[in-house]
């Protein structure tokens, strides 16, 4: 059957394949037929994550993507691929007046640096398929559209990502790899779990009546995004910001 959104056969890197976002991408690509190849640095939430996906051609591997040693160990060991989406991230709050330069480079190394690095690494060791490769970088509306009291540096990470997205979807279009980011408003993972219990119910049912479409949002509606833009249906997009938040922003 013709279906341009298919990416059956295609090759995926995931990162922050372990949990939250990045697993429900890992499982939907695999519910889509495409091979995966998981990368965290949880190597327990991993290879749950592995277990839970079927087909011959997937695999995990663990690595730190803070490490330029273990990112490069990782790009030799992988296959050519179709397509990367950098998940992997981190979100600590710190009001800025009480800065801190360790906890500062930790967000901005791996929400932003890291995905540059890897990146980089994998079109230095021509890993990526020459006619169909898509990179999607797994932003914010944090940082792009809004902002919230101790998120500042958070959020500069994320709207760094989009900067980056753009300028190397202009840097990049000549060999027709294609650049996007999707970007989440507040996602229901175990993640937020554990913030939420920290937070009376009844603010955060008050909370959720902001989002116009009910409630926060499930990690696999981010990745239906993430699949678009992997697919060939998104063959003449690069630059775009596609905002996933239940319509959060709008108001």
């Amino acid at each position: 059957m013709y279906n341009p959104f298919s990416i059956a056969g295609k090759t995926i890197l995931v990162t922050g394949a372990a949990s939250g976002i990045g697993r429900a991408i890992s499982i939907e690509c695999t519910k889509m037929e495409a091979n995966v190849i998981l990368t965290d640095k949880n190597e327990e939430g991993l290879l749950n994550v592995y277990n839970e996906v079927i087909g011959s051609k997937n695999q995990y591997i663990t690595a730190d993507l803070t490490n330029n040693y273990e990112i490069t160990a990782l790009v030799k060991r992988i296959p050519i691929i179709n397509g990367i989406v950098h998940s992997a991230g981190i979100g600590i709050t710190l009001p800025f007046q009480f800065y801190n330069n360790e906890k500062v480079k930790k967000i901005i190394d791996i929400n932003l640096l890291s995905p540059i690095e890897l990146t980089n690494h994998i079109l230095k060791y021509k890993k990526n398929e020459k006619s169909d490769f898509s990179i999607v970088f797994i932003s914010s509306v944090d940082g792009y559209v809004i902002s919230y009291p101790g998120a500042s540096i958070y959020s500069a990470s994320k709207a760094g990502l989009i900067g980056l997205a753009k300028g190397l979807a202009i840097d990049l279009a000549h060999k027709k790899i294609r650049v996007n980011s999707v970007l989440p408003g507040i996602i229901q993972t175990p993640f937020l779990d554990g913030k939420i219990d920290k937070i009376l119910p009844e603010i955060i049912e008050q909370d959720k009546k902001n989002y116009p479409l009910g409630g926060y949002g499930k990690p696999e509606e981010v990745a239906y995004a993430v699949i678009y833009f992997l697919s060939d249906a998104s063959s003449w997009v690069t630059g775009a910001n596609l905002i996933v938040d239940g319509g959060f922003t709008l108001q």
